[in-house]
C-alpha cells in the first residue's frame, strides 16, 4: 500500500492509498488545500483543525448541493423517458388505426372497382 505526501494549509501529511491512486489523493489534498486557502482569505488563520474541518463542511455542503441537483437531473430524465413512452405508444395506435382505415378503404375501393365492371 503507497504512502503519498500531500500539503495542506503548508502543512505535510503521510496518507495510504491503493495502488494506483496516488495521482487522485493528490487531486484530493490539493482541492482540501484550495478550499483551506479560501478559508484563510475569509477568516484568517483559526488554527489547522478548523480550517480544514471548515474546508470538509465547505466541500461536502457543494457535494451534496451537486447530489440534489443531479437527482432532480434524473427525475426529470425520468419524467421525459415517460412522456417520450407515451408518445411512441399514441403513436403506434395511430399508426395502426391509420392501417385500419387504408384496408378499409381500399377494400371500399375494390368493391366500387367489381361494380363499376359488372355494369
Amino acid at each position: 500500500m503507497p504512502l503519498v505526501n500531500v500539503m495542506v494549509n503548508s502543512r505535510a501529511y503521510t496518507i495510504a492509498c491503493d495502488d494506483g491512486e496516488e495521482e487522485h489523493l493528490r487531486e484530493l489534498a490539493a482541492h482540501v488545500d484550495s478550499k483551506v486557502r479560501e478559508l484563510l482569505e475569509q477568516v484568517g488563520q483559526v488554527g489547522d483543525q478548523r480550517l480544514i474541518l471548515m474546508a470538509a463542511l465547505l466541500i461536502t455542503d457543494d457535494y451534496l448541493d451537486a447530489r440534489q441537483r443531479l437527482d432532480a437531473r434524473a427525475a426529470e430524465l425520468g419524467e421525459v423517458a415517460g412522456a417520450r413512452d407515451a408518445v411512441q405508444d399514441r403513436l403506434a395506435r395511430a399508426e395502426g388505426s391509420a392501417v385500419e382505415s387504408l384496408e378499409a378503404a381500399a377494400k371500399r375501393l375494390e368493391g366500387l372497382a367489381a361494380k363499376l365492371a359488372a355494369a
